[in-house]
C-alpha cells in the first residue's frame, strides 16, 4: 500500500516511471504523511474533514510537511491552505534545504540526477515552449550607450528594489560536490525570501550583503540565473557548469533548459592581448582564438554564447563587453 502511495506522489510531480523518486519520498515522509500530501490542496479544516482526522493533528502534520519542503503554503482569499510540491524542481530544492535532511538523502538525490534526470530533461527541453529560467548578465559587462538594459536583467537592480531578501545554500552543489565554488549564494527575493525565512531553510540578508554575494559569485565564476519572466521573480541562483541541474546538459548536449540573456559577448581585437583568461571562464566553449591582422586574438562564437558576461569580469585588458542582440520581447511577459 505504501509503495502505491509514493508512486502516486511521483506521478503527481510528473515523474511517472522513476525508480528513485519514490525512494526519495519514502526517505522523507511516512505513509500517513503521504496520504495527507495526496489529499492536498486544502486548508487544515478541509483536509481534516476529508481524512476524518482532528484539525489540530492535521495542522501539525501540515506544518511538518511544510518544514520538510514537501508541502507549500497558499494564502488565497486570506486563508492558509497547503498544497503538495508541484514538480521535480520544487521537490528537489525545498527538501534538500530541509535542515534535517541526511547525507543518505543527498546521495540518493545525486544518484537520481546522474541516472534518471538526463532523460527527463531531454523530454522537458522538447515539450516546453520556453525554458523556465534565463541567464542574467554580470553587473558591469553591458556596454553603455544605446543598450536597453531592463530592470529584470540587472541583478543589482533586482536586489535594490527587493522588499525582502534571503540567502540559501545551492541545492545542486550541496549534493553534487563537483567543485569548490561557494555554496551559500542562492538569493531569494520577496515572496521567495519570505518563504525561506518562514521555513527556516535560509537566512535573511541585507541588500549590502546580497550585493557582496553577487560580487563574490561573479569573481568565482558563477552564472546569475533567474525566472524567465518579465518581472522580478523569486530568486537569483548563482550556477556553476558542473553541479547545476541544467548547465552540464546544456554544455554537453545543447539542451535548451535555460535561455541566454539578451546580450552577446563582444571582444575588442585592439584591446585583446590573447592572455586566454576568458577561456577558463566560459562554460559553453563560446570563445576561440583567431588570427587578425597578423595577431592572435580571442573571438566569440555567437551561437554558443549565453550572454552571462563572466568572461568580462577577469579580463585584464577590459576588452570584453556585452552587446544587445535580442529584443525586450525575448523575455516572456
Amino acid at each position: 500500500m505504501s509503495e502505491d502511495l509514493f508512486e502516486k506522489m511521483t506521478e503527481k510531480i510528473l515523474l511517472k516511471g522513476s525508480k528513485i523518486i519514490p525512494q526519495l519520498f519514502r526517505m522523507i515522509a511516512n505513509q500517513e504523511e503521504a496520504v495527507l500530501l495526496l489529499a492536498m490542496p486544502g486548508t487544515p479544516e478541509q483536509l481534516a474533514e476529508k481524512l476524518n482526522k482532528p484539525v489540530a493533528e492535521i495542522e501539525k502534520s501540515c506544518r511538518t510537511l511544510y518544514e520538510k519542503g514537501l508541502a507549500f503554503k497558499s494564502f488565497k482569499g486570506g486563508v492558509t491552505s497547503y498544497k503538495m510540491c508541484r514538480d521535480m524542481v520544487q521537490f528537489h530544492d525545498a527538501t534538500i534545504l530541509w535542515p534535517k535532511a541526511t547525507v543518505d538523502y543527498f546521495e540518493l538525490w545525486q544518484k537520481f540526477m546522474e541516472l534518471e534526470w538526463p532523460n527527463y530533461a531531454r523530454i522537458i527541453s522538447k515539450i516546453l515552449p520556453k525554458p523556465i529560467t534565463r541567464v542574467i548578465p554580470v553587473r558591469q559587462a553591458v556596454e553603455a550607450g544605446k543598450q536597453q538594459v531592463l530592470d529584470i536583467e540587472s541583478a543589482a537592480k533586482i536586489i535594490n528594489d527587493a522588499e525582502a531578501i534571503a540567502v540559501t545554500k545551492c541545492t545542486c552543489r550541496l549534493i553534487a560536490h563537483k567543485c569548490d565554488r561557494p555554496v551559500e549564494v542562492c538569493l531569494q527575493v520577496n515572496a521567495g525570501a519570505r518563504y525561506t525565512i518562514d521555513r527556516g531553510s535560509g537566512r535573511e540578508v541585507t541588500k549590502a550583503e546580497a550585493m557582496k554575494i553577487l560580487e563574490e559569485s561573479e569573481e568565482k565564476g558563477l552564472i546569475h540565473v533567474a525566472m524567465n519572466k518579465a518581472h522580478v521573480g523569486h530568486f537569483i541562483c548563482n550556477c556553476c557548469g558542473c553541479c547545476c541541474v541544467t548547465m552540464p546538459l546544456m554544455i554537453k548536449e545543447g539542451l535548451k533548459l535555460t535561455d541566454p540573456s539578451r546580450y552577446l559577448a563582444k571582444i575588442d581585437p585592439e584591446l585583446c592581448a590573447d592572455c586566454e583568461t576568458c577561456l577558463d571562464r566560459c562554460y559553453f566553449n563560446a570563445l576561440v582564438e583567431i588570427e587578425k591582422d597578423g595577431e592572435t586574438v580571442m573571438s566569440v562564437i555567437a551561437e554558443k554564447c549565453m550572454g552571462c558576461g563572466l568572461c568580462n569580469v577577469t579580463c585584464p585588458e577590459e576588452a570584453i563587453s556585452l552587446i544587445e542582440v535580442r529584443p525586450a520581447e525575448f523575455i516572456p511577459g
